[in-house]
């Protein structure tokens, strides 16, 4: 008998929580717009567990050689919690994930994606642990049909390298929503929403996950950081019929073991998207971000005196109904530092999507990337390289 991998436990304990909940459901109700997922709850003590789950799975074809025609993932986000009278909640949160070569998101396949404390009072939310940093928490960018298979931090990608068999954005992901510290180890603040204006902020002291601070300097590569700070301000209000939403954020870390030319990470970036509903039944949004970083490629430990990489994106969405209809595009350069090329990417996606229920998303779509270096070779042996797809994606999560 084979033995099962954390991987494979995952995933059949987090669809089996999927499936269980729409299977209930599915029989208790005739119409699929009804087929919602519930999450398991159950109490430990005076406190309650929460157990959600979220699956998705994408099937394509594109113009790469031997490519996979499918991919996906499964995240399991359990949550222990308890409320008290003056307002006061505290609990312990986790996100588990299960994912092939072509869906590691922005985590890069981490089984552990987060797992921290959280406390939660009228004066804002405070977490301790594995998390998002302050100039992730609030980020703002344009709409996007589906945000598992955006152009911009894609959580699923459609394009394998042939010969590294790795995703083709592992070289460079475009995404504009600052997030150096990544889910490092760290201490995390997000403030209340005060007359449309929000705060966040993040101190982390090492690229450790060993889900406290402080316990792990992470990796022992020259030029990783240490000491980041994050931070981040959101504002959201109405002009007239139009709702706008402004977010700034940066990060400042310190380097450490650094090669000659390396320093600390800085890294900023904006986003700006407005709302304009038609009428009852229409929305149009648009929107963009830009991020700059000295970063190569936003690789925390290739920071350089030297060389900036700069991101940005651009998109519009107009929703009627349980239809969304939408198209992105995308930007990114990064400079040649050392014996590190300088890389060039552009991106274009239109999709479109059908809300079935809360729970159920399906999204249609074409997406095209186009890569560009100043020194070596794709493994098309030239110095460019362009790729599309057609893909259909499957959204499935649980409600609170």
């Amino acid at each position: 008998m084979s033995s099962l991998g954390g991987g494979d436990v995952l995933l059949r304990l987090g669809l089996g929580v999927v499936l269980a909940g729409s299977g209930f459901v599915a029989t208790a109700v005739a119409d699929p717009a009804d087929w919602t997922i519930p999450a398991w709850q159950s109490f430990v003590g005076d406190a309650e567990l929460n157990v959600g789950a979220s699956a998705g799975g994408a099937a394509f074809s594109g113009s790469l050689p031997r490519q996979p025609a499918a991919s996906g993932d499964l995240k399991l986000m359990p949550r222990l919690h308890r409320d008290y009278d003056s307002g006061l909640s505290i609990g312990l949160d986790a996100t588990l994930t299960a994912s092939d070569v072509l869906s590691r998101g922005r985590y890069g396949g981490d089984i552990f994606e987060k797992a921290y404390a959280e406390m939660r009072t009228g004066l804002g939310k405070l977490e301790l642990g594995q998390t998002d940093g302050g100039a992730y928490d609030l980020a703002v960018t344009g709409p996007k049909v589906d945000e598992a298979v955006s152009l911009d931090n894609p959580q699923t990608t459609f394009f394998r390298d042939p010969q590294t068999r790795h995703a083709f954005t592992d070289l460079f992901a475009l995404r504009t929503e600052i997030g150096a510290s990544s889910n490092a180890a760290k201490l995390a603040y997000v403030g209340p929403n005060l007359f449309g204006a929000q705060v966040a902020l993040s101190f982390t002291p090492s690229e450790g996950k060993n889900v406290l601070p402080f316990l792990n300097a992470g990796p022992h590569v020259a030029g990783r950081q240490a000491d980041i700070w994050e931070g981040s301000l959101r504002y959201s209000g109405d002009v007239g019929p139009v709702t706008l939403t402004g977010y700034a954020g940066l990060a400042e870390g310190r380097g450490e073991h650094k090669l000659a030319g390396q320093e600390g990470v800085s890294d900023l970036g904006v986003g700006l998207r407005a709302d304009y509903p038609v009428n009852d039944d229409i929305t149009l949004a648009l929107g963009g971000a830009w991020r700059q970083s000295n970063a190569h490629a936003f690789d925390i430990n290739q920071s350089w005196q030297a060389g900036t990489t700069r991101a940005s994106h651009l998109s519009a969405s107009l929703t009627d109904g349980d239809f969304v209809v939408g198209a992105e595009y995308g930007n990114g350069v990064a400079d040649k530092v050392a014996t590190l090329p300088r890389l060039g990417l552009n991106g274009y996606q239109g999709s479109i999507g059908y809300v079935l229920n809360p729970s159920i998303q399906i999204t249609g779509g074409w997406q095209q990337l186009d890569y560009s270096r100043s020194s070596g070779t794709f493994f098309n042996g030239a110095p460019r390289i362009r790729m599309d797809a057609g893909f259909l994606h499957l959204n499935l999560h649980t409600l609170p």
